[in-house]
Parts: structure tokens; sequence; C-alpha cells
């Protein structure tokens, strides 16, 4: 029940968030998301939470966004609505805001007496328990979060439980959704993901089901789409053209169809999700005033590693060309964190949202084009810094994705984001390219210090390919480029297959984490220009050292002496072996000062050659000519 008619014919019931009482088994560990309580449970056999203590609900999940939903949508007036069986039982409203040491008490506890004015029958199967259902109104508050705790001191079930507000059927806002996910080869997420859409939205009662669609774009062609396809599923054998042509594709295919689509979500493949972060998504949409009808929304990202870090929701690109999260790392199983979460503006300048999960209008992609066909990586901090939007974000509207520490790939890492992101600078003007290029000076310095030469290599080719100019990114093949450049990705392998130079040194695995704590001196001493290459032969020595496999927390200074690295991962576990190749430092020296001279000379131009090329890689007529289609937006006249 999405939707009831109340308060007479004009005005209706309509949800805010669910409350998810029945966690992912990869949650269970994490139960303080959703809820708080030694002796609460979810007993499968009634479908319920099985209360017999006190259990709160003051939680990431089911705690209520009250000033987001103000600000978003003008909303002042919230209500619960909850049903029970079982024994009766008491329930607190609380509230709570940043700077609060704990949730303050709004109404004196209530007890919930179940009778037969209370008595709701409606779904319930028979020989089921009685339920009994109730509406809450919360008071009136200034209170960021809201929240409730329920007490009993039997066995109480809870089955169901919403927020809800009343609204007029003239201010919901027309939505219809479309799911666009790109997958190459992730069968292992993908496919749980699409049954979990069937069976939780799709299958579910409220208007979201009507009104959403799931497009999933198969890059590796490896998903048996005859079988998976159904009327709310599509999945689609694609080239593989990477992050950036599988996300212009769902686009392209939602903004095609006859649905009337008026929302793009962007998703990840390789992520866990909770439903009611689609649901959560539709009914914010479905409410939004203002300025806020027209702004993306986006997800959260927590780590699938600690599920209960919230690593990013939206980031902001600094002038050096460094992107900078709009937040630090927050435990939203705390919560002062998770008050602390919905309290910090993310409508700052230069913003982007990533698209682990990022809900586009359909609007912003008529009025300002498609992705931009970089494969992978900036996709989306172009496509944020290009249309400049309002951002959106709320708990429980995020995916489980695995941490990008420990995940540098130079391939990725270095080529993709150093040619790329220029790319940005050229069209959005987004960062300052001087402050770019000493950035890039100093990382290709810092590579060559550990003796990374495939890594600075690879960043000079970045260089050099963007350099070429907006014809050679229109044409090369992304996915053959991808291999060439991943083939010369360094190679980590168990240290024990190292032999004698895997057991031969000791470190301090100190060396190998982020701290950003670090001395000062240590922090200056990282910035000087030394390098053992400058060290004449005979104060080097063979006995190898230990450095972060990845320059980005390397101390490189205590193993100035030695030309034998092993580059290790942030857990020491696997390593390579890096030799010192001075004629081979010399020659990408020498490289990146010819290049350096080159970009200098025809920098302005080759900015111009891309801004004025951008209309034409952005278009439904590239990207049909780039994805071998023949789509059309179902409203052409609209397109730009």
């Amino acid at each position: 029940m999405n939707q009831e008619r109340c308060l007479g014919e004009e005005n209706m019931k309509h949800k805010l968030s669910n409350l998810v009482i029945n966690p992912s088994n990869f949650m269970l560990t994490h139960r303080e998301v959703f809820f708080r309580g030694e002796n609460a449970c979810y007993d499968k056999a009634v479908c319920a939470l099985r209360m017999t203590s006190e259990t709160s609900f003051f939680t990431y999940f089911n705690a209520c966004s009250l000033g987001k939903w103000k600000q978003y949508a003008g909303i002042q007036e919230v209500f619960l609505h909850i049903e029970f069986s079982g024994d009766p039982c008491v329930i607190q409203l609380l509230g709570m805001s940043d700077g609060d040491n704990e949730p303050v008490i709004l109404s004196v506890g209530q007890r919930l007496v179940f009778n037969a004015d209370s008595a709701s029958n409606e779904g319930v199967e028979e020989g089921k328990p009685q339920h009994y259902s109730f509406d809450i109104c919360f008071p009136e508050t200034n209170k960021d979060v809201v929240g409730f705790v329920i007490d009993t001191k039997g066995e109480t079930f809870l089955h169901e439980a919403f927020y809800y507000v009343n609204v007029e059927e003239e201010d919901v806002n027309p939505v219809k959704l479309a799911l666009s996910t790109t997958t190459f080869k992730k069968e292992e997420y993908i496919v749980p993901n699409i049954e979990l859409v069937k069976r939780e939205v799709l299958a579910c009662d409220d208007p979201i089901a009507n009104n959403f669609h799931m497009f999933v774009i198969d890059n590796g062609q490896t998903l048996d789409y005859e079988t998976i396809s159904d009327e709310g599923v599509t999945v689609l054998p694609n080239k593989n053209v990477g992050g950036a042509g599988g996300f212009a594709r769902g686009m392209m295919e939602a903004m095609s169809s006859d649905r009337g689509f008026t929302h793009v979500l962007l998703m990840d493949d390789d992520v866990k999700i909770c439903t009611e972060s689609l649901k959560r998504t539709f009914n914010l949409l479905s409410l939004a005033k203002g300025k806020y009808r027209k702004a993306f929304i986006n997800g959260a990202m927590l780590s699938s590693e600690e599920p209960n870090l919230q690593f990013e929701d939206v980031a902001h690109v600094l002038k050096s060309g460094a992107y900078h999260r709009v937040k630090e790392d927050l435990h939203i199983d705390l919560i002062s964190d998770l008050v602390k979460n919905e309290s910090i503006s993310v409508e700052v300048d230069r913003a982007y949202g990533a698209w682990w999960y990022s809900c586009i209008p359909v609007e912003a992609i008529r009025e300002n084009g498609l992705p931009l066909p970089v494969f992978v990586r900036c996709d989306d901090v172009e496509f944020g810094m290009r249309n400049n939007p309002t951002y959106m974000t709320m708990n429980g509207i995020c995916v489980w994705h695995e941490a990008f520490e420990g995940r540098f790939r130079p391939s990725v890492d270095g080529y993709q984001y150093v040619r790329n992101f220029l790319i940005m600078i050229a069209v959005d003007n987004c960062a300052t390219d001087g402050l770019f290029m000493a950035r890039l000076e100093r990382n290709i310095r810092m590579y060559l210090r550990i003796m990374a030469y495939d890594t600075a290599e690879l960043f000079l080719d970045g260089l050099e390919d963007y350099l070429k100019g907006p014809d050679y990114l229109a044409h090369v093949s992304g996915e053959k480029l991808m291999k060439e450049n991943g083939a010369r990705n360094e190679k980590l392998v168990p240290i024990e297959e190292l032999g004698e130079l895997g057991s031969s040194f000791t470190y301090n695995k100190k060396i190998l984490t982020i701290d950003k704590r670090r001395p000062l001196f240590i922090r200056l001493w990282r910035t000087l220009p030394y390098d053992r290459h400058m060290l004449p032969d005979a104060l080097l020595r063979d006995n190898p050292k230990p450095v972060f496999y990845s320059n980005l927390n390397s101390w490189a200074g205590y193993s100035m002496g030695t030309k034998t690295l092993v580059a290790l991962d942030g857990e020491g576990r696997n390593g390579a072996v890096r030799h010192m190749d001075k004629e081979r430092w010399r020659a990408i020296r020498n490289r990146f000062s010819n290049l350096k001279k080159q970009y200098k000379e025809q920098g302005e131009a080759v900015r111009n050659s891309y801004r004025e090329a951008l209309p034409e890689l952005t278009s439904w007529e590239f990207w049909n000519d780039y994805l071998g289609t023949d789509l059309m937006p179902n409203n052409a006249s609209e397109e730009k």
C-alpha cells in the first residue's frame, strides 16, 4: 500500500520510505544499520521481526530523514504506519539533529493496545496471527532525523512499517524510472541483482512496480538474454565499449522507448543492493519540489568489506584536478554519523556523482548530450561538470561496492585518468591545466623514484594520446587499447613466489598503509626532488627494500640506497621485483620534457578542438555509429 485515499477525495497517503526488517545475509553482522535490539530477529515463518524487549529503529535505513524531506519536498507533517501481531507494546518517537548528544524524546511512550479497532487482516493468510495496524503522527519538530523505539514485555511481531505523508494527488510528480546497468562478465553480481529487482520491485505493491524497467547492457555478451529478459527486464548484448559506452546505450534505450521514462538510474554491475534504495529514489522523485524536480540523486557507496562504512555520496573537483569527497568516512551504524550524514550539504561547486548509483533526469540528457566516448574513467565526472546539477542524497539510498584502495591499475588510474581528465579540462574548464600538469609531473617523478617505469610510461601515453585530439578519441578502439595497456600493468604475485627476494627483507606494515597523520617532515621530504637514480653506482646496494606498489602512500626515503625494490600491495601479501634501469629512467624524463614542450605549444589549439567536437562526440548520431545501433529519442524534436 503506497498510495491510499484519506482525508477526503483530494488527499492521499504517499510513502516516503519503507522499514527494512529483513536484512540481506551479508548484512547480518551489521544489523545496527537496520535495527538495534539484543532480542530482535527476523522470523521467516511469520514474515515479521520478532521482538521480546526494547528495539530501536533510529537507524540508517529505518529512521526518517525529515530535514531532507522538508528541504527537497516541502514536507512538514510525517506519519508512521505500523502493523503488529502478538503482545501489546509501547512506542516512543525520537528526533535528533547534528550536534545533539543523543536522540531526544518527541512523545511520551504510547502504549499500542491491540483491539478490534486496530485490527487489520487485509492480505493476511488464513491461519496466520491477527494483524493490528496503527497510524501515528510525528509532532512538529526541527530535528533533522526522526525515528522510534518499540518496547515489549512479551513477544511482539513487526510485520510492516513505513513513513508517509498526506498530499494532494496533483502534487505528485509523474515518474517513470529506467534502471541501466552496464556489465562485463560479472554474473556473480548482476544475476542476483536482476533476481532481486524482479522479486522485490517489479512484483511489489508500490507504484514503482508499474513505472520501472531494468536495462542490462551486457558488454561481455555472456548473459542468457533470452531467458533473463521479460516485461520488466531487458538484457541487451553490446560491444565492449566500456562503462561510458554501456551507460550511453542504456540512456539511449530508455529514451527511445515508448514508455515515457522521466529518469535514468545508472548503477554499477559489481554492487550489492537493497531494493528499498530503488523505492526510496522513486518516492523522492515523486515528491521533489522547486529546483529539486530537476536534481540528480546520487546514492552513497558503502564498503562491501565494511558494510557499515560510507565512503562517498557526492564529490567535487579541485582546481588542481584532484577529486575530493564532500564528506569524510562515516560509520552509518553510529547514530551520530547517520545524523551527520543528513546535515552536511552536498550542494557545492564543481560537484559530481559517481555512476555506481546516479539518477539523472531524461531532460538533462536531452539538453546536454550523452557521455563522452572515453571508455572508462572520468565519464561520470565529466557528465557532472557539463550538467552542473543540484544533487540530492538521503540515508538508505546506497549500494555496497568493493573499496578502491588496493585496486590501482596504471592502465586505468594512470593512462585513462590523465587522458580523460585533460579532455574534461578542455570541454568543461573544471580545473586549471597548469596545476594539473604540475600534479602530473609530481606523480611521474614519484613513480620514477620507486622504479615503476611502466606506470610512468602509461601516464605519459595518456598525455601523448590527449594531444592527438578528438579525432583520435572518436576512432580508437577502446577495448583494444585497454587490452594493450592492461598487459603493461605490473603483475603482483604471492610473496612466496618471489623466492629469496621475497624472504630477504623485513618491513614495517605501516609503510604500506594510508596514514594521513604522518609527521610534517616526512610529508615535506616526499615532495623533495630526490631520486636514487642520481646516486653514483658505488653508493647503491643490491639488498632489496619494500615499497607500496602505488606511490600514493610511499615514503621511499628509507630505501634510497638500494637498486632493488619489492613493490607490495597494502596487505604485504603480493609483490613484484623492480630493478634499477638508469637508461630507461633518462628516456622517460626526456620524453616527458618533450611532451611538456608540445603541450605548451599546442595546448590551446588542442583544447579548442575538443570543445568544438563536444556536441558531435555526445550526439545520438555519433553514438549510433559507435555502437552499431539505430536508435532515436522518442521525442526527436527535443534532442540537442
